[in-house]
């Protein structure tokens, strides 16, 4: 079964499983993600109407899912949305029973410390940008890397949303949410010169900041690939890096890592970053243990020599 047999079978669950998502006012980021979870899931029903569905239809998918090479946590957005996609079934009486609110999550490594880069490797990451728009490209690669956006927060950046008088943007985040990050000097400079050189859209009411080479709002896999070609060069001249899985979003982890070991709050971090929950924050507090310990370790104290030939 294809997308196209999905529509056609699946039509009218489909549409209400849009409908109430449209009516909950989900972000269109996740909205875009639990319809192409529900729809790689309803494919693999091969015809099976959605009030026969088990547990068991479900269980097997998720064990697919993970078997074909996808993480925990993609596993479980997965489940989400299958969840979600049921509730909607039961509450419009199109299935009787949920399948999926019974299944667990998977476990996720809540400790797990991100991979970033130190300042050295964040400036040198600037200075290895090249191609035909390497103003645009060196200005996105500066706002994940010292503003800390996402690459969805690029692309739905705006013209309007850069106040170059008072030196911020204003950031769409997750969850249509706004926030305001103040620009330093030199980001607010590098901001204004690549719209000096920004392409005249096709679109005269274009308003989006970053613009692509067909001359309309500049694509997340766009960006991804910016970024990807970057740190292909990098690793060329930073081996430390090897076999480490280095991603558009790492530049994010490199920005909240460079705040905590500033000794920036983690309130402020959480702010910064548009997390909504701060226990998402908090897997950058490694960073200002290792600071701790570096700080000790240059402590000497002048401890009697008479306690050397005490025992413990």
């Amino acid at each position: 079964m294809d997308y196209a047999e999905v529509f056609e079978q699946y039509d009218h669950e489909i549409r209400l499983f849009i409908v109430y998502m449209k009516d909950r006012e989900y972000s269109k980021e996740t909205q875009k993600g639990y319809l192409h979870d529900v729809k790689h899931f309803l494919i693999s029903l091969d015809g099976k109407s959605v009030k026969e569905v088990t547990d068991i239809d479900v269980m097997y998918y998720l064990t697919e899912v993970r078997e074909k090479g996808a993480g925990p946590r993609y596993r479980n957005r997965c489940l989400s949305a299958i969840r979600l996609f049921y509730k909607v079934m039961v509450k419009f009486k199109v299935a009787v029973s949920n399948p999926a609110v019974e299944i667990e999550k998977a476990k996720v490594e809540k400790n797990r410390q991100p991979t970033y880069l130190q300042k050295e490797a964040l400036d040198a990451c600037l200075e290895l940008v090249h191609g035909r728009h390497i103003i645009r490209d060196i200005t996105i690669i500066a706002l994940m890397a010292y503003a800390g956006l996402r690459v969805s927060e690029i692309v739905k950046l705006n013209v309007t949303d850069f106040d170059k008088d008072n030196s911020r943007i204003a950031v769409l985040g997750k969850g249509d949410k706004w926030r305001y990050i103040p620009l330093p000097i030199e980001l607010n400079q590098l901001l204004q010169a690549y719209l000096a050189s920004r392409l005249e859209p096709w679109y005269s009411k274009e308003t989006a900041f970053f613009i692509s080479q067909r001359r309309g709002r500049i694509s997340k896999r766009m960006v991804q690939t910016i970024a990807e070609k970057t740190f292909t060069t990098l690793l060329e001249q930073y081996p430390q890096f090897a076999g480490k899985r280095l991603s558009a979003h790492k530049l994010r982890h490199s920005f909240a890592t460079s705040l905590m070991q500033n000794g920036t709050d983690l309130r402020t971090v959480q702010e910064l970053l548009g997390h909504e929950d701060i226990s998402t924050t908090q897997i950058y507090t490694h960073v200002t243990d290792e600071v701790k310990e570096l700080a000790m370790s240059k402590i000497h104290p002048a401890i009697p020599l008479l306690l050397e030939s005490v025992k413990c």
